[in-house]
């Protein structure tokens, strides 16, 4: 199994168990003398073997990330670095999108506002980042792909 299909069981299982939980919360309780649409010991039951493929997977995917390296970067660094560079680039778009705003005067007399930032320049290096982290990210789904879960 690639490390890709083993990422997409993740997401399936963890879709499966918020499900899951919503199915036991609308079957855990029930008026006196009726029963419920689905056994609730069936829904936990599928739900604790849905646990604990998830985690034998996480435990799997995890060895492989620490294990699995692209010019001597494992994957596992390579994730640090794009959730780092995602977090750059918003703070970057959400100063940006505060400089860019011009203040409009009605009278000459009041307060001009004006930029405290070079706008370009920092939507210049905003860009590069962005660049930046579509290629890590592209370096990550190609190991993805090609490495064998562990």
């Amino acid at each position: 199994m690639k490390l890709a299909e083993a990422l997409q069981e993740r997401a399936d299982l963890n879709r499966k168990i918020q499900q899951l939980e919503d199915r036991l919360e609308n079957n855990v309780l029930v008026q006196e003398g009726e029963t419920t649409a689905e056994d609730p010991a069936e829904l936990l039951a599928e739900l604790d073997e849905a646990v604990d493929r998830l985690r034998e997977l996480m435990e799997r995917i995890n060895r492989t990330n620490c294990a699995a390296a692209r010019d001597g970067r494992t994957i596992t660094a390579m994730i640090a670095e794009r959730d780092a560079l995602h977090t750059q680039i918003q703070v970057y778009r959400n100063v940006l999108s505060t400089a860019s705003q011009t203040a409009r005067r009605a009278t000459r007399s009041e307060i001009k506002i004006l930029s405290a930032v070079d706008v370009r320049a920092l939507q210049k290096k905003a860009d590069g980042l962005a660049k930046r982290l579509r290629q890590t990210d592209n370096h990550i789904q190609e190991l993805n792909w090609s490495t064998e879960l562990q």
